[in-house]
């Protein structure tokens, strides 16, 4: 890949003559006046930034879109904008590079602006000659007209953001995601210096809380109850993520064939991921025999081996950027073996309880109480356990059944995998549940080959069963109930798609 960001290694780039320069700039077709039809997010966003507004009154709030990151020299990651800029923009896919999103107080709110680099014409020379804009290098980018109707905001130039920024500043009060970009973080750093004013000017005596980080957790919690459109958006992720499940398990005979299988199955999902959706939401684990045992075995460079289970995690992100997250274990030829079935029944049985716990007004909390109670009782049942499911189960004294379950059973799920992640702990961990909530529900066991605990018939088994799940008004809905999970199920299912 050619690029122009290091120039100062030598003989990158041959100069541009002017008869060149003349001539590159002639006889394009116009561009389009007819302006795009307005994202489907965008109306939604409307009542977001109000809500976000109403925390804030008088200040000044700065949520950047972040910029491209470096994955090796001059070559970048591909781009995905930061969630709080999706989120309070309607903006998905790569949009927008380098964007800022303004909320400029007012009498009676904020005013939102967005600021970012429109297109150049074709006759400047960042049409040609900016590998990071340049028409020619990264395709036609959006005037600020046609950026304006797709997310509803007014938009302008991004060279004017140093300006408004600095304006009145000793007097209104600045607060960022920090996160979302270094160059914007800094560049309000400066003006707060050069006003006068420390960046913990917002902090009140009682709370002690950053300014910034105040803004960060109030954007986190704003996702924390899902509108109409992100729950129908989590139902089309959870439905492509099903369609991509079946399209993997279709392609085993030929993973097992060709070695390092688990690549395989990687790749089978991404393909899916990219043409159903914007990508995968996050790295698939693809993890088979002892693997599995592994959380978060992401390396998948292992062979798939005829009468092993495969830990599937993976998740279709769509366009908006909503991602599902669901994990199957599945048995590589399509029959469990009698171990396979007794752990995995384990874990199934694990998941219904706190499928149970699930309901509005439960603390957070009792989905993995339910759940860990019941995956403690078995361990204790099968003799694992050195002391009883009940010592286990004490929090102060005991936690020896997390040998075999370490992690949690559930976390929210959204516009990121790990959804709402900056929120105050009595706002998540200790929160309660409300309809309009997602969370994931999945428990595990994980028998790792060499823990001499454990029955040998179950050791190299490694299982967990995840599902996407809004909490309704009555209980809750299982938004991936597409995929089946017990093990009859199972291997039905996958005896259809594995029929010559």
């Amino acid at each position: 890949m050619s690029s122009e960001k290091q120039p100062a290694l030598p003989n990158r780039q041959t100069p541009f003559s002017e008869a060149f320069k003349a001539f590159i700039g002639t006889d394009w077709a116009p561009y389009s006046t007819e302006l795009p039809e307005p994202l489907p997010a965008a109306s939604h966003a409307v009542a977001r930034r109000a809500a976000i507004s109403a925390q804030f009154p008088g200040e000044r709030l700065v949520v950047p879109a972040g910029g491209l990151k470096i994955r090796s020299n001059d070559t970048d990651y591909r781009y995905r904008p930061h969630s709080a800029f999706a989120h309070l923009t309607g903006l998905g896919t790569d949009r927008e590079p380098d964007a800022v999103l303004v909320l400029e107080p007012t009498d009676d709110g904020h005013d939102a602006t967005l600021y970012f680099k429109p297109r150049a014409p074709r006759d400047a020379e960042e049409f040609y000659a900016n590998a990071r804009y340049g028409e020619m290098w990264v395709g036609q980018r959006p005037s600020l007209d046609e950026l304006s109707r797709l997310c509803g905001i007014r938009c302008v130039a991004i060279e004017d953001l140093d300006d408004d920024l600095a304006k009145n500043a000793g007097d209104t009060p600045i607060r960022i995601v920090g996160d979302a970009d270094p160059a914007v973080t800094a560049q309000v750093a400066r003006i707060r210096t050069e006003a006068g004013i420390s960046a913990d000017s917002a902090t009140t005596e009682e709370d002690q809380v950053d300014p910034d980080t105040e803004l960060a957790t109030a954007l986190s919690e704003l996702r924390l109850i899902k509108d109409e459109y992100e729950v129908e958006q989590m139902r089309e992720a959870c439905t492509r993520t099903g369609e991509a499940f079946a399209a993997v398990v279709a392609d085993f005979p030929e993973a097992i064939r060709r070695g390092r299988g688990e690549r395989w199955v990687e790749g089978v999902f991404g393909l899916h991921a990219r043409h159903a959706g914007n990508a995968i939401g996050y790295d698939t684990i693809a993890a088979s025999g002892d693997h599995a045992c592994t959380l978060h075995w992401i390396r998948n460079d292992g062979d798939l081996k005829s009468g092993d289970l495969i830990l599937i995690d993976a998740g279709i992100e769509l366009d908006s950027l909503y991602t599902a997250d669901i994990t199957r274990t599945l048995p590589l030829t399509g029959t469990f073996s009698e171990a396979q079935r007794e752990v995995y029944l384990a874990v199934l049985e694990a998941q219904e309880a706190g499928f149970k716990a699930a309901v509005p007004g439960a603390k957070f909390s009792d989905v993995h109480a339910a759940a860990i109670e019941v995956i403690a009782r078995r361990l204790a049942d099968w003799g694992i356990l050195p002391v009883s499911a009940e010592e286990s189960l004490n929090a102060e004294t005991g936690g020896q059944h997390r040998r075999w379950m370490v992690h949690g059973t559930s976390h929210h799920l959204g516009i990121d995998v790990h959804d709402c992640a900056q929120a105050r702990r009595e706002n998540y961990r200790e929160g309660t549940l409300a309809p309009g909530m997602i969370i994931t529900i999945e428990p595990g066991l994980y028998f790792k080959s060499e823990d001499l605990l454990v029955p040998e018939r179950f050791r190299g088994i490694g299982v967990r069963i995840e599902d996407d799940v809004l909490i309704t008004e009555t209980g809750n809905e299982n938004l991936s109930a597409g995929l089946p999970r017990t093990p009859d199920a199972v291997e039905a299912w996958m005896k259809d798609i594995l029929a010559p």
